[in-house]
C-alpha cells in the first residue's frame, strides 16, 4: 500500500492573521490545489497539477469542487455534557446547578465516562472537528477516558481534571490538596504522551476556594508547559458573585492573577464583560480568550466585542462551549459569531471566521506549529467541505460571485451535510 497520499480540490491556506491585516492579503483558496499526505503528517502543499506530477505514485483522491481546509479546532468544550446539551430554559448559574453538576456526578463511573468520551469524538468528528480543548469533571477517571479515547484515534486533544471546592454538590467537590495532587498525577500520566495535551482547569472563581487557586497556580508554575483553563466574566450575576467572593480583589481576572493563573498559556472561556484593566492585563501577558458565541446566546451571556479585542493584540479562539453551546457544529459557531459580531458593527467575513476555527483556535491552544493551517510539516487534521451540501446551499451557490460567496453561504446555513470528510491523524475517519 502506497504510504503517500494527494487530495486535489480547492484548498484553503493562511499567510497571516486576518484580524488585523486584510482578509485578502492573509487567507488564500486555490481553486485546483492539492495537498500530499505522507502518514500522519503533510509533506507539501500546492497546486494539484504539478503534486500529481511530481509525486505519480501517490494515491490520488480527487474532491471536485469541495474546499479542503484545516480541521476545525473547539477551543472550549465541556465534553461530559454530551448528554445534556440543549437543556431549556436557565441561565448560567441555575443551569449548572440544575443541569450539568447531576449529569457530570455521573463520571463517577470509569465506564459511563469512557461511553460519553467516544460518543462526543464521534460526534464533532462528523462535524469536521479534529481537536478539542475540554473540561473533563473532577473524576481524574473523566480525564483518562477522554485522553484514552483520543489515543485511540491519533487524536490530539486538550483536557484536565476540573478542580471544585466549594459552591459545588458534595459529590462534585475536591479540596485544594487533591486537586494539586490529582492533577499532578494526570500530567506526570498524559502530558505530552503522544498527541495529549493537559490543562490545569479550575471552573472558575466561584467554585474555588483562594486556598485552590493558589495550589493550582502552584501546580502550573512547576509545570508551565501545560495550559491553564477556566471561565471569566460570561454573565453580570456572575461578575457580581465573584466580587461578594473576592471583596480583595480589583476585578475578576485578578482572582486568577493573584493567584499565579494568568499568563500567555491561559485559556480564559468568554471574557464577554471586561473592564479596560482586564483588557489590558490579557493583552499584555497575551492570555488567550476564547469566543464561545452560540453558548452566549443560547444561556443569555451577551455578545463578545471580538474585533475591540482584536485591536487590542489580545489572541483569540473560537468554540462552541457544547453543551452550553447548542450544537456541535463548528460551521453554526462561525454563524454565531458572525451573527454576534453584528451587535457591535462588525461584519466578520468569511476568511476571518474560517482563520478563528483553525489556526486562530490552534495558536489560542500553543499548537499552530502542529494543527490549524494546511502547511508541511503539520499533522495531516483536514476537513472536506462540500460548498453545495443541500439544495438551499446549492441554489444559493449558482448566484455566487466568487468562492467566497460559496463558504460564507455553507458557514450561514451549513451543518453536517456539508462535511464531506474529517481526516485525523492521516486517517480518513468520516467520508
Amino acid at each position: 500500500m502506497c504510504a503517500q497520499t494527494l487530495l486535489t480540490g480547492q484548498t484553503l491556506t493562511f499567510s497571516g492573521d486576518p484580524l488585523v491585516t486584510p482578509w485578502a492579503e492573509a487567507v488564500q483558496i486555490n481553486s485546483a490545489g492539492g495537498v500530499l499526505l505522507d502518514g500522519a503528517r503533510i509533506v507539501a502543499v500546492g497546486d494539484a497539477r504539478a503534486l500529481r506530477a511530481a509525486h505519480p505514485q501517490a494515491r490520488h483522491i480527487d474532491y471536485g469542487r469541495d474546499l479542503i481546509c484545516p480541521g476545525f479546532v473547539d477551543a472550549h468544550v465541556h465534553y461530559p455534557q454530551t448528554a445534556m446539551i440543549a437543556s431549556w430554559g436557565k441561565r448560567l448559574i441555575d443551569w449548572l446547578a440544575t443541569y450539568t453538576f447531576p449529569e457530570e456526578a455521573r463520571f463517577a463511573d470509569p465506564d459511563y465516562a469512557a461511553l460519553i468520551a467516544a460518543r462526543y469524538l464521534d460526534l464533532t468528528a462528523a462535524q469536521g472537528t479534529t481537536t478539542v480543548a475540554s473540561f473533563a469533571t473532577v473524576h481524574p477517571g473523566s480525564v483518562d477516558a477522554l485522553f484514552a479515547a483520543a489515543a485511540q484515534r491519533g487524536q490530539c486533544v486538550v483536557t484536565g481534571k476540573t478542580c471544585m471546592d466549594r459552591n459545588a454538590p458534595d459529590d462534585l467537590r475536591d479540596t485544594a490538596q487533591s486537586a494539586y495532587d490529582d492533577s499532578k498525577a494526570l500530567i506526570a500520566r498524559w502530558q505530552g504522551k503522544g498527541r495529549a495535551q493537559y490543562a490545569i482547569t479550575p471552573r472558575f472563581s466561584p467554585t474555588s476556594t483562594p486556598d485552590q487557586l493558589r495550589a493550582l497556580g502552584a501546580l502550573w508554575a512547576e509545570h508551565p508547559d501545560c495550559l491553564m483553563q477556566t471561565h471569566l466574566s460570561e454573565q453580570p450575576d456572575e461578575v457580581a458573585w465573584v466580587r461578594t467572593l473576592y471583596p480583595q480583589a480589583r476585578d475578576y481576572l485578578d482572582t486568577y492573577e493573584a493567584h499565579g493563573l494568568l499568563g500567555a498559556r491561559g485559556l480564559y472561556g468568554h471574557a464577554i464583560h471586561l473592564t479596560p484593566r482586564e483588557i489590558d492585563r490579557l493583552a499584555e501577558v497575551q492570555g488567550r480568550v476564547i469566543h464561545c458565541p452560540t453558548s452566549n446566546a443560547f444561556i443569555g451571556s451577551g455578545a463578545l466585542d471580538l474585533m475591540a479585542l482584536a485591536r487590542r493584540g489580545v489572541p483569540l479562539g473560537l468554540a462552541t462551549d457544547t453543551g452550553g453551546g447548542s450544537s456541535f457544529s463548528m460551521l453554526h459557531t462561525m454563524a454565531a459569531a458572525y451573527e454576534a459580531g453584528q451587535h457591535h458593527g462588525q461584519a466578520l467575513h468569511a476568511a476571518q471566521l474560517m482563520w478563528l476555527a483553525t489556526q486562530g483556535s490552534a495558536r489560542s491552544l500553543h499548537l499552530e506549529g502542529e494543527i490549524g493551517s494546511l502547511a508541511a510539516g503539520r499533522f495531516a487534521d483536514l476537513a472536506v467541505l462540500d460548498l453545495a451540501s443541500t439544495p438551499a446551499i446549492a441554489q444559493r451557490a449558482n448566484r455566487s460571485a466568487d468562492v467566497w460567496e460559496d463558504v460564507f453561504a455553507t458557514i450561514m446555513m451549513g451543518d453536517d451535510r456539508a462535511v464531506r470528510a474529517t481526516w485525523i491523524g492521516g486517517a480518513c475517519v468520516t467520508g
